[in-house]
């Protein structure tokens, strides 16, 4: 088991989903995401295998939520800054998203 205080070193923050396309170079179908996580971190890329359940078009203003202190990996052409989380699900990856409104950027505890 793992202690608090090793859960609390991941840091998963609220980012809203700005741009979406096919990342032409992933191995496995991807999207690149650019993803808004507010003043304090800025704009993020990543790679995200996310195609079954989602067309580029409606990513667009989706609230997620991804972990921001891994560090970057190259993923084809994509510096992937960012793990965006989701549940695999037999249709595909299906993203955790906010069901409210929430500021981007805010700290997921």
């Amino acid at each position: 088991m793992i202690q608090m205080e090793d859960f609390q070193k991941i840091d998963m923050r609220i980012g809203e989903i700005k741009q979406a396309k096919i990342n032409q170079g992933a191995r496995k179908k991807a999207y690149f995401l650019t993803v808004d996580f507010g003043e304090e971190l800025g704009v993020k890329n990543t790679s995200a295998q996310i195609t079954d359940l989602y067309q580029p078009e409606d990513l667009i203003g989706k609230k997620i939520v991804a972990v921001v202190n891994f560090p970057p990996i190259k993923i084809a052409s994509c510096k992937s800054e960012v793990l965006v989380l989701g549940v695999d699900t037999k249709k595909g990856v299906a993203l955790l998203e906010v069901s409210q409104e929430v500021e981007n950027g805010k700290r997921v505890y």
